[in-house]
């Protein structure tokens, strides 16, 4: 009978250390968590109207929004987010058709809120913005102002943002 007792007690303690072992390999695994966004100015506007407030991209403008979706084609994206202006969302086109997704739309007024941070938590994410909205939705995400607007002929920053363990990393690039 103390056989069975001590046996029962291992098999008993077992259970519980493998259950254990199992809700710490769980709670390990939500906090390796890793989102990474990745920030990208519109590409060359058309200015030969300049009373339009929406224009779509010039040649030059498709061309670069081409090289970002190369550019963009060693990482697997979750997730593709635009303003909802011609240039953005023509900047974006590329990327998202090449990764099957859809362009999603945010309010460059209401940046990283809890809403979009709850959507891309833990995905990779392209956002596509404006000179004067890009570095402040890095910085936002940052915590902290770290990068100004953008030079009106630059079209050409990568902004990436990662946030691992709560801890965040970023960095500016230059894609010619």
């Amino acid at each position: 009978m103390r056989g069975f007792l001590v046996s029962s007690l291992k098999t008993a303690l077992m259970k519980r250390l493998l259950l254990l072992v199992f809700l710490l390999g769980a709670f390990s695994t939500v906090e390796a968590q890793e989102t990474t966004y990745y920030l990208i100015r519109h590409a060359e506007k058309d200015r030969s109207n300049p009373n339009e407030k929406d224009p779509h991209l010039t040649a030059e403008g498709r061309q670069r929004a081409t090289k970002w979706s190369v550019v963009f084609s060693k990482v697997d994206l979750d997730a593709v987010y635009s303003t909802e202006y011609h240039r953005t969302v023509e900047t974006a086109k590329s990327t998202a058709r090449k990764q099957e997704l859809a362009i999603q739309f945010y309010n460059a007024k209401d940046m990283y809120n809890t809403e979009f941070k709850e959507a891309t938590a833990g995905k990779k994410v392209l956002v596509v913005g404006h000179s004067n909205t890009t570095p402040f939705f890095a910085n936002k995400i940052i915590g902290e102002a770290v990068y100004k607007e953008i030079e009106d002929d630059n079209n050409a920053n990568l902004y990436i943002v990662t946030i691992k363990n709560g801890e965040i990393s970023h960095q500016l690039l230059k894609i010619n």
